[in-house]
């Protein structure tokens, strides 16, 4: 059997992201291991301590910042996170200044918004119907 252990995602500046992460989105970090001038750092959701891990990883090499400027700049999510109330946490966020390019709209059985992470991405947050 094969598990999902580590997924990650692209970031300009770690520390901005895992600020970003943990104080806006309520990640807890998991991982923090000096690498040089970067770090292996990753977060998890508090609903699920020993899940998948999300690594925020350096975006340092040069094709992948092309790659993930090039989805951004279409306006297309790099990740997607589930959540229980799209609407509820939808507010949230606006009231802690995060922007959101796509508000809350259904979409077939699902319902979907997509937030500006302020560290290069989009990510699509998805409410089952």
């Amino acid at each position: 059997m094969i598990k999902i252990y580590v997924t990650s995602i692209p970031v300009e500046d770690q520390e901005k992201a895992l600020d970003f992460y943990t104080r806006i989105l309520g990640f807890i970090k998991k991982k923090e291991i000096p690498l040089g001038e970067h770090k292996w750092l990753t977060v998890v959701s508090p609903a699920e301590q020993s899940g998948v891990e999300l690594l925020l990883e350096p975006m340092a090499f040069e094709p992948a910042k092309v790659y993930y400027k090039a989805l951004k700049d279409a306006g297309i999510p790099c990740t997607s996170f589930e959540v229980d109330d799209i609407d509820d946490e939808y507010q949230r966020l606006v009231d802690l200044g995060v922007e959101f390019s796509v508000t809350p709209r259904e979409a077939g059985t699902v319902k979907i918004a997509v937030l500006d992470d302020t560290c290069g991405n989009y990510v699509q947050l998805m409410q089952e119907l």
